[in-house]
């Protein structure tokens, strides 16, 4: 199945110069977000992770069904002051400034493997920050998974983890 054929491709937003790639034709399409859910699995899988993270917000909805898909725990990295109880942050410096994420601080046990989950990388900076966020904890990071991968912004090579995408666009 080609799954580039599910993504859309909205020219100028969120700003002027940026092409934006919709994952929201990818949801509607049912048959389309299971072959992909079916081969993000298959990728993670061989990791043989304990947990899975989800980078805030759509790294949520590939997350969460690999991790039922492969009976394995499910964690979220969301921004500042959106989880409750006891967290554990990390400040980190975006090319348009900064932002602190932040993980639940008991639901991931001292080394635990994990394996995270997004929809796309760019950059890489929330990606890497995510991963210096969960080596805090004591956790072990097996891999970063995304559906896609903008090549032309070297976001994997910010990453000390191998490094996965389902599709890759060179724009």
């Amino acid at each position: 199945m080609d799954l580039k054929a599910h993504i859309r491709k909205i020219p100028d937003f969120p700003r002027p110069g940026i092409l934006f790639y919709d994952i929201s034709t990818l949801l509607q399409a049912v048959d389309a977000w299971q072959v992909a859910i079916a081969q993000m699995a298959e990728v993670v899988g061989q990791y043989r992770p304990d947990r899975l993270v989800g980078i805030e917000s759509r790294g949520f909805i590939f997350g969460a069904p690999l991790a039922l898909a492969l009976g394995v725990g499910f964690a979220m990295v969301r921004k500042s002051g959106k989880l409750p109880g006891s967290v554990v942050g990390h400040a980190y410096h975006l090319e348009y400034g900064s932002d602190t994420i932040e993980i639940s601080a008991d639901l991931i046990p001292p080394k635990s493997r994990v394996v995270v989950i997004d929809d796309l990388i760019a950059t890489g900076g929330t990606a890497a920050a995510t991963v210096e966020l969960l080596r805090k904890i004591d956790a072990e990071v097996a891999a970063a998974v995304f559906l896609i991968e903008l090549v032309g912004l070297s976001g994997r090579s910010r990453l000390d983890v191998p490094v996965h995408s389902l599709l890759t666009y060179e724009e």
